[in-house]
């Protein structure tokens, strides 16, 4: 290769280099810092291609995105002097970049333990104004705002912005718990034993009345089977009795033919009476005495 194919080269690989190092992006996802020997002179940086003084000027990112910030659970007083479990998250994200890396230096580590205290003196604030019933369900929401305001107000002192905060949940120390867990299954055993008391007491009501309503029915229609048998009877005998006045011999001879056929229906039938008796009178002579 000739000396000046070798200059043209290195050129070539210098102007390469001094580009490579005048350019840089900044993507729609981050924050971007331009120093100057450890001096900061640009944080304003819209996404796209932007140019630097190569060597002189370097360039930091940062994660735009909203970061969460799960805390730890910690126990806060109710103004009625009960212990409660709140466990919480923040949503957050770099609002002033250069002030985000003055007072942190960037670290996200460092940002959380800030918003961290920050939140847990305003739960405790919050929550200490407020009874049990309130905290749980009646002005949550109200606390997640005022949370969220007074720790806001912290985040900015750091470059940064508290989009939300959120009581994942609220619940009683683990020993309180128990006894409150305890105190309502004896609760309900105690509401479900009245129940099952007054079930039994109503189903002897039902069974009693059932029982009741089934004599009565009985009784009716004893009573009524007894007046129809009654009326049969006199049916009966007011037609035995007509036919007794149309034709007395006939009716004498027909009631003397059924009790032949009633005392003579067995083999084993044995009557001791007199051959005289007027019991065989049709047996002796056709018509009647």
């Amino acid at each position: 290769m000739s000396g000046k194919g070798a200059l043209g080269l290195i050129v070539l690989l210098f102007v390469v280099v001094v580009g490579s190092a005048s350019v840089y992006t900044v993507d729609e996802r981050e924050k971007a810092l331009v120093f100057r020997f450890g001096e900061i002179i640009r944080s304003n940086d819209e996404p796209g291609l932007h140019f630097k003084m190569p060597f002189i000027n370097s360039v930091r990112k940062f994660d735009a995105r909203i970061q969460t910030m799960d805390a730890a659970p910690e126990q806060y007083l109710t103004i009625e002097k009960k212990n409660l479990v709140v466990d919480s998250f923040v949503k957050w994200r770099i609002r002033d970049v250069a002030q985000y890396f003055v007072t942190v230096s960037g670290e996200i580590a460092a940002a959380q333990r800030r918003l961290a205290q920050r939140v847990n003196n305003s739960l405790r604030e919050e929550v200490g104004r407020r009874t049990v019933q309130e905290v749980i369900s009646g002005d949550r929401a109200t606390i997640m705002e005022l949370v969220r305001r007074a720790v806001d107000e912290q985040a900015r002192e750091i470059g940064a912005e508290v989009v939300d905060v959120r009581l994942k949940r609220v619940d009683w120390v683990p020993e309180i718990s128990e006894r409150v867990y305890r105190r309502m299954e004896a609760e309900r055993s105690r509401v479900a034993k009245d129940l099952r008391a007054k079930g039994a007491e109503e189903a002897e009501k039902i069974r009693a009345d059932a029982e009741r309503q089934r004599e009565i029915i009985l009784a009716e229609a004893f009573r009524e089977s007894e007046t129809l048998r009654g009326e049969g009877d006199a049916e009966a005998t007011r037609i035995y009795a007509e036919a007794f006045g149309q034709d007395k011999e006939f009716y004498i001879m027909f009631r003397s033919l059924n009790a032949y056929k009633q005392t003579f229906s067995s083999e084993n039938d044995l009557l001791v009476i007199e051959p005289d008796s007027a019991f065989f009178q049709y047996f002796k002579t056709p018509r009647p005495n």
